[in-house]
């Protein structure tokens, strides 16, 4: 049986879930229910990731959410009509839900005019930036192709009709697409730009030692198989200039600002208040 503590702590997490997530700007009605809407607020609740974006999602999986919402919505109207607006534990749920609510909005709403008033100047970005240049390095990147199978047998036979190609990047993306396992198979084994701590240590050491143009000779064993990797190009690691960092650095000034500021407040108000733990 589900006590009065856990039903609050439900309701109250759910409601600070959907309060949290969108802003009043960003509320739209999707359906409505005896003339009762069901919002983007209703759709939070059910996704309960902020991540998953509800336009995206299949038609079908769409209309399955909203009907779930509509017979929610169908039961809890129905709830509503029903005695149990007269139950103690909806009555003191309720009322400590909205006093939560409020609380929180409160607070929200507070710390967003507390992070306006922070600022930081061009002259406090540059001055961190030449005290942190070695620190602020812009990765090396490779960009790479790989064709992905089974076994180191059928590796060598491809790295053997690849070097003797008369043009390999051309013949590498046509093997690609005929005998890779891989997903990238089907766009000729392209992977785009990464840095070596994308991919697994054995592939990024591999394809960091090739020269541009060139594959490897020998199959790169790892947990998802052979690989053949081709070089596409490479960048190597530089240091980042003021103008590229400019931004991300006053960013990060203006939060630890921020959180200083808080980490006072915080501290000041427990030194005044009567705390006990139970």
């Amino acid at each position: 049986m589900i006590n009065k503590n856990t039903i609050l702590s439900m309701v109250t997490a759910l409601a600070l879930s959907s309060s949290t997530m969108f802003g009043a700007s960003d509320v739209k009605v999707y359906a409505t229910v005896n003339g009762s809407d069901i919002t983007t607020t209703d759709i939070a609740l059910v996704l309960k990731d902020p991540r998953i974006q509800f336009e995206t999602l299949p038609e079908q999986n769409k209309k399955q959410i909203l009907d779930q919402l509509i017979d929610r919505k169908l039961l809890g109207n129905k709830a509503l009509k029903s005695d149990v607006i007269n139950d103690e534990v909806y009555k003191t749920t309720l009322a400590t839900t909205i006093e939560v609510l409020k609380q929180d909005l409160a607070l929200q709403i507070w710390m967003q005019k507390l992070s306006k008033d922070i600022s930081v100047d061009d002259a406090m970005a540059k001055k961190y930036y030449n005290d942190n240049k070695d620190k602020l390095q812009k990765q090396k990147e490779l960009k790479a192709s790989h064709i992905l199978v089974k076994t180191d047998a059928e590796a060598k036979i491809i790295i053997a009709q690849l070097n003797k190609s008369k043009n390999l990047k051309e013949s590498f993306t046509k093997l690609a697409k005929e005998k890779s396992t891989g997903p990238s198979g089907k766009t000729g084994g392209e992977l785009g730009w990464f840095t070596e701590d994308k991919m697994v240590p054995e592939f990024s050491q591999a394809s960091s030692l090739l020269k541009v143009g060139t594959i490897t000779q020998n199959a790169v064993k790892t947990r998802f198989g052979y690989h053949i990797i081709y070089l596409d190009d490479k960048k190597e690691a530089k240091r980042v200039s003021f103008e590229e960092s400019k931004n991300e650095i006053k960013q990060f000034l203006g939060q630890t600002k921020f959180k200083t500021n808080i980490d006072k407040i915080i501290k000041d108000l427990k030194s005044k208040a009567k705390i006990t733990y139970k």
